[in-house]
């Protein structure tokens, strides 16, 4: 079984894909306060939960998402379908660092996906090309709440604390104008979601691709329960496009 349905089953019973409430969620998309017929961008998009749910908020938004998964754009499509929004949505089978888009956007979107492009700041210089002057950027990274082990660093990544990730992200050539950093409540929310809808996918479809989802949300269990839980944090920043460098 591949990767990407592994993440498909994963994410059936918490959609956002990332350790972030609904209510969190639409306070991010409204403080982005988009302009009238605003153009937006979700590099990675999955599913298209946020993209879904940002057309759904401003009425007269179009947005594109971009996954390498059909899968996952499939689903993102039938989304849009059931909350009539699929006429405002451009969806894009490529992947994010080979996307090339015919007109900037007022705000771009790319959450728990800046491995695409080998971390936050390559990410962030990828996106202000894409913008329109003075837009903004939507970006959910990793940091480490406290130190983690050198095995657990090489085995998540190498993120750093909160401090320094904000100013990662301005030394890219933006201004944080809000964030919401995810509670553990969050977390545990998404990790349980994540492992149990695996789970119960594996139990209901017995032979080998039951055997390798059923590994896979073990493994992932293991290592969050015994490893990154309350080590490993989450932020997302919405960012404005510094017109002055």
């Amino acid at each position: 079984m591949d990767r990407q349905l592994i993440s498909h089953f994963a994410h059936a019973d918490h959609q956002i894909a990332a350790p972030i409430s609904e209510a969190h969620l639409d306070r991010l998309l409204r403080r982005a306060r988009l302009p009238e017929g605003a153009r937006v961008l979700d590099l990675g998009c999955g599913e298209g939960f946020w993209l879904v749910r940002l057309l759904e908020m401003y009425g007269d938004a179009t947005g594109d998402g971009v996954d390498i998964s059909q899968t996952a754009l499939d689903a993102a499509r039938a989304a849009a379908t059931a909350k009539g929004v699929a006429d405002r949505l451009g969806l894009h089978l490529v992947s994010a660092t080979d996307f090339s888009p015919a007109e900037p956007y007022d705000l771009v979107l790319c959450v728990g996906s800046t491995h695409a492009f080998d971390g936050l700041t390559p990410t962030l210089e990828q996106i202000r090309k894409f913008l329109k002057p003075g837009g903004l950027a939507l970006v959910g990274e990793g940091f480490y709440e406290k130190e983690p082990s050198e095995e657990l660093r090489a085995e998540i990544g190498d993120y750093e604390d909160l401090a320094r990730t904000v100013a990662r992200a301005e030394a890219s050539g933006f201004r944080t104008v809000y964030a919401h950093t995810s509670e553990l409540g969050e977390w545990d929310e998404y990790e349980w979601s994540w492992t149990g809808s695996l789970l119960r996918w594996a139990l209901a479809n017995p032979g080998p691709d039951g055997e390798q989802a059923r590994a896979a949300a073990l493994e992932h269990r293991e290592m969050w329960l015994n490893g990154y839980r309350g080590v490993l944090g989450f932020v997302t920043l919405l960012l404005a496009a510094d017109l002055v460098e």
